[in-house]
């Protein structure tokens, strides 16, 4: 897992549509390219959604984030705007300059910062991953560094909220049974490629984990898995507690 890399602005096509729309209420479409589904389109607006327009699960999260909290992968920083709402104002990290530029702007606590990068060394009570926090493990073999990584941002006592979904039902038919083939690449593996503005960032994995997948890799590694909630839609808000 490279631990130091960070976007420039010039490959930063996500950073660049959160830029446009604060800078200018609107942005072109954020194309999303993946190898294993047809081009799909992010709505940029719904990057700056308030707490109540939030789905369930998200304001749980919130709810439930205390003490000295880290928001990873922040983006426009829709969650710590909420969060100092409350009088809970966090620190927040991404890896897009863009998008702590306008986080800044908004007055976030914002720092351009990759997650897997030890040399950011502060601690915190909570730790949260929204929008599919999983994803950042970006494959199965990233798992162990992953939670290495998690153990050294915690705070004694500490723990992560973080939200996936189980994605077996992009293969369920219609009798219920499941498509997956069981010799193949864990289902919830993706590739993505964001676009903007005619510009390709990199090709990134991105990681969709059920709960029982999470929970297992969890006491693997020496952490508890706890489900808080389930959504509507085969997603879940889980709770990480070193062991």
């Amino acid at each position: 897992m490279e631990k130091n890399i960070v976007l420039p602005v010039a490959g930063d096509p996500m950073g660049a549509a959160i830029y446009d729309y604060f800078m200018n209420g609107s942005a072109e479409p954020l194309i999303v390219h993946s190898s294993m589904f047809e081009d799909d389109e992010i709505p940029v607006d719904d990057l700056f959604r308030a707490f109540e327009d939030m789905p369930l699960l998200e304001r749980k999260a919130l709810e439930m984030a205390a003490g000295k909290i880290l928001d990873v992968g922040a983006g426009a920083g829709c969650h710590s705007l909420a969060l100092e709402k409350m009088g809970k104002p966090p620190v927040a990290i991404d890896i897009s300059p863009l998008s702590v530029a306008v986080m800044k702007e908004r007055g976030v606590d914002a720092r351009q910062v990759n997650f897997y990068d030890d040399s950011f060394d502060e601690t915190f009570d909570t730790v949260l991953m929204l929008m599919n926090g999983t994803g950042i493990i970006g494959n199965l073999e990233n798992i162990p560094a992953f939670f290495s990584r998690l153990r050294g941002l915690l705070n004694p006592g500490g723990r992560i909220l973080l939200d996936s979904s189980d994605l077996r039902y992009l293969y369920e038919e219609e009798d219920g049974s499941l498509m997956i083939d069981l010799a193949g690449d864990y289902y919830g593996l993706l590739d993505y490629q964001m676009e903007y503005k005619g510009v390709l960032g990199e090709s990134f994995d991105w990681l969709y984990l059920d709960f029982d997948t999470l929970a297992f890799h969890a006491e693997e590694n020496g952490f508890r898995a706890e489900l808080v909630a389930e959504g509507e839609h085969y997603d879940y808000l889980a709770a990480l507690y070193v062991a």
